[in-house]
């Protein structure tokens, strides 16, 4: 029997990190996103799982920085406003650690891309909703998407790099 978890966004954290300079890390979050996953029963490891964020929604605590992200140098948000990301299957190593794999889409390319993903559990809150919490972190290149815009240093390397890791601490809550 097929089990429906819906995204609780109130307890739900989408980011990224990207070095600066290469010397320190600038964090980025998508303030507004979706995400569901299909369990048989509440055997996660039977998951199906998607996510959506809006690239206007992007944050960095910086409007000239989450501007530019939003530009055809990055994001292009005009003509590309989602990111989606279609779990293909999930990993798993321990009760607790699952690897999940998935194709991310981001600027209309899709690209396969593997992500740790801790299991917190499954508990009840107060109102007597069942829950279930994970934490998520991987790397991907973003030049696998064509976010590629940089700019080179005076002493050498460049402005941005071109990994990026990628973080999510979500909570679902059974429908």
């Amino acid at each position: 029997m097929s089990t429906n978890w819906n995204l609780d966004p109130t307890h739900s954290e989408i980011g990224f990190k990207v070095k600066h300079l290469m010397i320190t890390n600038v964090t980025g979050y998508f303030q507004t996103f979706t995400a569901s996953v299909t369990t048989e029963g509440d055997d996660f490891s039977t998951a199906k799982i998607s996510f959506e964020a809006d690239i206007n929604s992007v944050n960095t605590n910086n409007e000239q920085r989450d501007g530019h992200l939003k530009s055809a140098d990055f994001f292009d948000a005009a003509n590309f406003p989602k990111i989606t990301f279609a779990s293909t299957r999930l990993e798993k190593k321990d009760e607790e650690n699952f690897v999940l794999h998935g194709d991310l889409l981001i600027r209309g390319i899709s690209k396969p891309v593997s992500l740790q993903a801790e299991f917190g559990g499954i508990g009840k809150d107060p109102w007597g909703n069942l829950k279930a919490g994970f934490t998520l972190n991987g790397k991907i290149n973003r030049n696998d998407w064509n976010l590629s815009w940089n700019a080179p240093l005076e002493a050498g390397g460049i402005l941005v790099s071109e990994d990026v890791r990628l973080f999510a601490e979500v909570q679902f809550v059974k429908a």
